[in-house]
């Protein structure tokens, strides 16, 4: 038995090892709340992270202004929380500095510079995750990194708690995400939905499926926010955004389990140990770091090898104007014709051309635009049985044995590209075929372009074939609808913020016929200028661009609306932000070169005086091309000021196009 000073003294031991343990927690939590944060290498933009109750929360300020709340992080799987009962095991942090050249993005030549904070997590059952933040002036990219603990060689997710929680005086420019399965031939979702500008928070989704990628919020006076995911490849599914929940969060969601009639899993699996795609936010208190970003290709790694070099450039495309009577050998003569006229580098030959034309005629058009220095390119359906499009070539893209065959084919003959349509889903099955075809096209040297389909990840960095991809309501639907040309200068006013801001958008702009058919006389009627129409082929950014001309144009435009569409480039050096309001106006200016090409489109529906700032011209000499009061496209010479700037009036549904040194 231990004496009366034994006992005492042993309780005092206890006492003070009970202080001591409350007083090293105390320290953890101090230093968990100071050290658990990284900044911008500018310091501008910090991001906060924090365990509350054992769930991990982080928060994003601006410039000292708070631009997201609190929102939750973290994983869940069938067997496996991530989610909760956490506690910080380690950090880490690193800063990353690469550069990179990529022809197929807004700037040619890129220097990616961002701290960056790792830290490992563990539940109550010692399973471990990393979250890993980057954060580069203006942007943050973060993923999750799970180990393999145990026997367990794969993560079957159920959900991912990722969530953005704005605050409550944002406004939204969303797009719904469609139901799988309805629309033309159930080929929905295909990405083609129209923007809700300047919504207020939480207003529900046409469908009630939540919102595609990428998704635009203005933060009152404090700014604007570009979420968005990229590094999405076969491994994984392509996310959305979910409705605004209760707790006021916009999620990270799966795919619905009915796309692509039901194939595959929504929720996607991961080998261990494994890497999530990561999600992006860009951050600016204007507009210009929301356009000029890059951020979708900084985080990513090219996936293989170029097989050749790949030439990009302009095309034409008779379907557009002409649609599927046009597919047919004289008609492709035509088109190849005014390609060569144009000294454009592509043709595109679209859908039936198997049966409207045949594989032997198709080896003729190859021989024939290849005197003229234009290389032809094919459409195919990518399904086997997730749609009910008729169109053909059907069957030739979904397998690996039909595809490698068909692609051997178009090697042989000359055959530089192809465009897929009408793959309706974002599963991780789903992603994996698009993988599979870049892959297979590169073995055989072709570029791929996705159409009915989703937006591109990072796809241009990391498939070096890969083109661009439509995933917007584009130009094909001004043939459709009246409603989409009265809505033209909205949408195209909307794009270069959201939808093209993080990734090559195959629209098929420039129809200059003032009546959609192939007359020329008939059908929908565009409501935009013909100087409009050219100002998109600066603001609409991919690097093959599929143009609506047609060649009746080549008589009916005034001379200097064809000539500027011979020299106008389709990749660019380098991308500045000028001025605009999604949906109102916007004016970008683009350089090839030592050459700067600046396009300015109205929206408003009046006139608009815009006063245009361009210090990166080294001359003051500049050529104009605007419209008369009568919407008639002309073309002068004019002089800037000293300070560079001009006063420009652009008309309703109207627009200027300058060019310069």
């Amino acid at each position: 038995m231990l004496n009366h000073n034994c006992t005492h003294y042993l309780r005092a031991l206890s006492v003070q090892r009970f202080v001591l343990v409350c007083i090293v927690s105390l320290l953890s939590t101090v230093t968990w709340a100071q050290q658990l944060s990284v900044a911008s290498p500018d310091g501008n933009l910090n991001v906060k992270l924090a365990l509350k109750e054992g769930k991990l929360f982080y928060e994003v300020e601006l410039e000292g202004k708070l631009m997201l709340e609190s929102s939750p992080l973290g994983l869940q799987s069938k067997s496996i929380n991530l989610t909760a009962d956490l506690r910080l095991i380690e950090e880490k942090r690193a800063e990353i500095s690469n550069s990179y050249h990529e022809l197929k993005i807004k700037r040619s030549q890129v220097q990616y510079t961002a701290n960056e904070l790792r830290c490992r997590l563990e539940n109550a059952s010692e399973q471990q995750f990393d979250i890993i933040f980057r954060v580069s002036n203006n942007n943050i990219a973060f993923r999750y990194y799970v180990p393999q603990v145990g026997e367990s060689a794969n993560f079957a997710l159920l959900k991912e708690e990722s969530g953005f929680k704005f605050p409550l005086v944002t406004t939204t420019f969303l797009t719904p995400q469609a139901s799988p399965m309805i629309g033309w031939m159930k080929t929905k979702p295909s990405y083609e939905e129209e923007y809700q500008a300047d919504q207020v928070l939480g207003v529900p989704s046409k469908y009630g499926v939540g919102y595609t990628f990428p998704a635009l919020f203005h933060v009152g006076d404090s700014g604007w926010v570009l979420v968005s995911e990229t590094g999405v490849s076969g491994a994984y599914c392509a996310s959305k955004l979910s409705e605004r929940t209760k707790e006021g969060l916009y999620k990270i969601a799966f795919p619905e389990e009915g796309e692509n009639n039901g194939i595959g899993s929504a929720a996607p699996t991961i080998p261990l140990p494994g890497y999530t795609p990561w999600r992006t936010l860009t951050l600016g208190s204007n507009l210009k770091p929301i356009v000029e970003t890059t951020i979708p290709f900084d985080v990513v790694e090219p996936q293989y090898k170029a097989s050749k070099e790949y030439g990009f450039g302009r095309a034409t495309w008779s379907w557009l104007e002409w649609q599927d009577g046009s597919i047919n050998f004289e008609d492709q003569k035509k088109y190849i014709d005014l390609s060569a006229s144009m000294g454009y580098e592509f043709v595109l030959i679209d859908n039936w051309w198997d049966t409207k034309i045949g594989h032997e005629k198709i080896e003729q058009l190859v021989a024939y635009g290849k005197e003229r220095g234009v290389g032809v390119c094919l459409w195919y359906n990518s399904n086997g049985f997730w749609n009910d499009a008729p169109q053909t070539p059907k069957n030739k893209m979904n397998t690996s044995i039909a595809r490698k065959k068909e692609m051997q084919w178009m090697q042989q003959v000359g055959i530089k590209g192809i465009k897929v349509d009408f793959f309706g889903g974002d599963k991780q099955e789903t992603l994996k075929l698009y993988e599979d075809i870049l892959s297979d096209a590169n073995d055989y040297g072709l570029t791929v372009i996705f159409h009915g389909c989703t937006l591109p990840r990072g796809w241009e960095r990391m498939y070096p074939n890969f083109v661009g991809s439509e995933a917007v309501l584009a130009s094909e639907n001004l043939i459709f609808t009246q409603h989409a040309n009265d809505n033209e200068a909205f949408n195209a006013a909307l794009h270069p913020f959201i939808r093209n801001a993080v990734a090559a958008m195959d629209f098929g702009p420039v129809l200059l016929n003032k009546r959609h058919n192939r007359e020329n006389n008939g059908g929908t009627i565009r409501k935009t200028t013909e100087t409009f129409q050219l100002a998109t082929a600066i603001l609409f950014q991919t690097p093959v661009q599929n143009f609506g001309l047609t060649p009746n144009n080549l008589k009916d435009m005034p001379a200097h609306v064809i000539d500027f569409m011979k020299k106008v480039p389709t990749t660019w050096d380098e991308t500045t932000f000028i001025d605009g309001y999604p949906g109102k106006y916007v004016i970008l200016a683009r350089r090839k070169g030592d050459t700067w090409y600046v396009a300015g489109i109205n929206a408003e529906g009046k006139e608009k005086t815009v006063s245009v700032n361009l210090p990166m011209l080294s001359t003051d000499l500049v050529q104009l091309i605007d419209d008369t009061k009568t919407r008639q496209s002309q073309q002068k010479q004019i002089r800037l000021s000293k300070a560079k700037t001009v006063q420009l009036t652009l008309q309703p549904d109207g627009a200027f196009v300058l060019i310069g040194k």
